[in-house]
């Protein structure tokens, strides 16, 4: 069954929403990304626990944020250590913005889609993630000027 735009845009925003929480996972707990990638594909994505149905992902997309994150890590933190102030490295911000931050890096170093956006998309992620709060913004704002280092022909 070919699925239509709106359906693989849904199933690529899910993965992102998970290949999020999944950096976070892995540095929270130290876990291999084996393990953890394992983890989401058997007991996260798409299941229903209690009631509650899990999102559907592009679950290859997913492995590819979440293995281009990890792979190019050292590169995405000085680009967005670049884009933060030099009081908050980022070893001081919220570690979820962290994995944030790591994965629309990958997005942006690995994938041709427009950066516009994957940034539009993190930064909605942002607001999933704290809704009651600044962060929005705040990711906008390093999410630009990463984009404009990674991207300048896109600007």
């Amino acid at each position: 069954m070919k699925l239509d735009s709106k359906a693989r845009r849904a199933l690529r925003s899910a993965a992102r929403f998970y290949a999020v929480q999944a950096l976070f996972q892995m540095e929270a707990s130290d876990s291999p990304i084996g393990a953890v990638l394992r983890e989401f594909e058997d007991h996260r994505i798409g299941i229903e626990v209690e009631g509650e149905a899990w999102a559907e992902a592009d679950i290859n997309f997913f492995r590819r944020v979440v293995e281009a994150a990890v792979d190019r890590q050292a590169a995405i933190d000085q680009v967005t250590d670049r884009a933060l102030v030099a009081k908050w490295p980022i070893a001081r911000i919220d570690p979820t913005l962290r994995a944030l931050f790591r994965a629309a890096g990958a997005e942006l170093l690995t994938t041709e889609r427009d950066a516009r956006i994957i940034l539009s998309e993190y930064v909605g992620l942002a607001g999933d993630f704290f809704p009651d709060s600044r962060e929005q913004k705040f990711v906008n704002a390093v999410l630009d000027h990463m984009a404009h280092e990674l991207r300048p022909d896109e600007f």
